[in-house]
């Protein structure tokens, strides 16, 4: 698999394959010509002698400054050094590189006014994984992710870091290293390089993928609790969830009924009226809850999409018309609003996972179940620290899910007056998704060790599947053991995608 950029828009999984697996990357046929004219406009204007924004004027609130032509290609370069102020974490090899992809798709649109040797420069990083060293923190993200761009940007004109084989270097040494000289930038190419929101944009992408994969462990997760507390069949019907057709609703009841399809259990107790005459919301409004869910998702991944074909460049250039139009498509709010959206809805799913968690440990609820699942309580304490972890994630979670997008602050002296704030949006979003997926585990290993005590009825043969997955990994808690190793490990069967395997899901399906 190739994906080439040509100024088209990407896919969400495009991008991913990219981030995640290296997928090699070309340039289109046709992107030097596409992007020319509005190369030329830029030098037009900038012969002229014309007042054009970043061009022949300084940024933000200095930009009724006047920058003598001559000082332009400083002015780019000045530009860069002075943005990467950001501090904190570098970020992960696999958003560094879905930020060079996009960005990289966005100035081979036309309406940068930036040459071609730019782009290329983007991707020969990309394909060499000749990372920028990207510090996380920084962005308020409306002129475009400007700090963090301006570290990406650096090394293309030999100054900040390159990580090579997982080692941050001097940038210029590693471009030598290869054979590459630093890029010479021109007039408006600086600018380029930083207004944008392929930052969030990039951020919203890899999270939109794994919290899919959440949406779809969760209902795995439910299935198993419905097992393990012997919990009706009934709630789950096709029937039930026409009357309220939600697309979502009827995804997750449609996911969750398939899996404990043919139960054993269900079946010891399906005409047993007295067992539970109405279950838990937790578990009978699962398909409501976690349906919620999965529509949220949907919006975002349109957000996205739109976004995947976007130029949020400023200012623009439109040969055409010859104009350099100073606008507004860098602000991140559609993507703050997202990436708020996000992480309330994964917090979610973690809230609900939890509370079966509890019904599942505590006797009182569990429809006959061993208190914490241990094989002795009182000797043993079993699973009864785990509801406490999954209880302190979502506590977290219930933090971390206060919208960034509402608290915008003033910067450049005011000339910037709104900021979306949708990179710490983003920034919280992944630490809501590595929360929830140790959420769902601890659901996980609690449903499989209920089902076993359900012995000799058995779960249902997509139930069986999933607990087979977990049990390769993990094995019964016999006897009392430290159980936080095991949980990252069923944390990490969710993010691999076993899960899904064990599931027999397709991505969206």
């Amino acid at each position: 698999m190739t994906v080439t950029v040509d100024g088209g828009p990407l896919t969400v999984s495009q991008v991913v394959s990219v981030a995640h697996r290296k997928t090699n990357v070309e340039l289109g046929p046709g992107v030097a010509e596409r992007i020319a004219p509005a190369r030329e406009v830029v030098e037009r204007a900038l012969a002229s002698g014309a007042v054009v924004y970043g061009i022949t004027t300084g940024f933000g609130a200095l930009a009724s400054t006047r920058v003598d032509a001559e000082q332009s290609t400083a002015l780019q370069i000045n530009l860069l050094r002075s943005h990467a102020a950001g501090v904190g974490p570098d970020l992960p090899d696999e958003l560094v590189r879905a930020m060079l992809l996009l960005r990289a798709r966005t100035l081979a649109q036309g309406h940068s006014g930036v040459r071609v040797a730019v782009v290329e420069r983007l991707l020969e990083l990309l394909k060499r994984d000749l990372l920028p060293v990207v510090p996380g923190q920084g962005s308020v993200g409306a002129s475009g992710d400007l700090a963090p761009f301006a570290h990406l940007a650096l090394p293309l004109i030999g100054e900040g870091q390159l990580r090579v084989d997982g080692h941050a270097r001097p940038a210029a040494e590693a471009l030598s290293g290869v054979g590459l000289e630093p890029l010479q930038l021109a007039p408006k190419e600086g600018l380029s390089l930083l207004n944008g929101t392929e930052g969030m944009l990039a951020m919203g992408v890899l999270a939109l993928d794994r919290a899919e994969r959440l949406a779809r462990a969760a209902d795995a997760a439910c299935a198993l609790a419905v097992e393990a507390l012997m919990g009706s069949a009934r709630p789950f019907l096709p029937e039930v969830h026409q009357l309220r057709p939600h697309p979502g609703q009827i995804q997750s009841a449609e996911r969750i009924a398939r899996l404990i399809d043919r139960s054993q259990i269900g079946r010891s107790h399906a005409e047993d009226f007295h067992h539970a005459v109405q279950d838990a919301y937790s578990l009978r409004c699962a398909p409501q809850v976690h349906g919620a869910v999965i529509d949220t998702l949907r919006h975002a991944r349109s957000v996205f999409e739109v976004e995947l074909g976007a130029v949020a460049d400023n200012p623009l250039v439109f040969p055409d018309s010859g104009q350099v139009v100073s606008g507004g498509n860098f602000h991140g709010q559609p993507l703050a609003f997202a990436l708020d959206f996000m992480g309330i809805a994964i917090t979610e799913l973690g809230s609900i996972s939890e509370r079966r968690t509890d019904r599942m440990l505590d006797p009182q609820h569990s429809a006959g179940l061993p208190a914490f699942l241990a094989a002795t309580p009182g000797l043993n304490s079993g699973y009864m620290l785990a509801q406490y972890t999954a209880a302190a994630l979502v506590a977290e979670n219930r933090v971390l899910s206060h919208p960034a997008s509402v608290e915008s602050i003033p910067t450049s002296g005011s000339q910037e007056d709104h900021v979306s704030m949708g990179w710490g949006a983003g920034r919280k979003l992944s630490q809501i998704l590595d929360n929830t997926a140790r959420v769902l585990a601890v659901e996980m290993l609690c449903g499989v060790q209920g089902i076993e005590k359900r012995r000799p009825h058995g779960p249902g043969p997509g139930t069986a599947r999933i607990c087979e997955a977990i049990r390769a990994t993990v094995p019964s808690l016999d006897t009392d053991r430290p159980i936080g190793p095991e949980i990252e490990a069923v944390a990490g069967l969710i993010d691999s995608g076993e899960i899904d395997q064990a599931g027999g899901w397709q991505p969206n399906g």
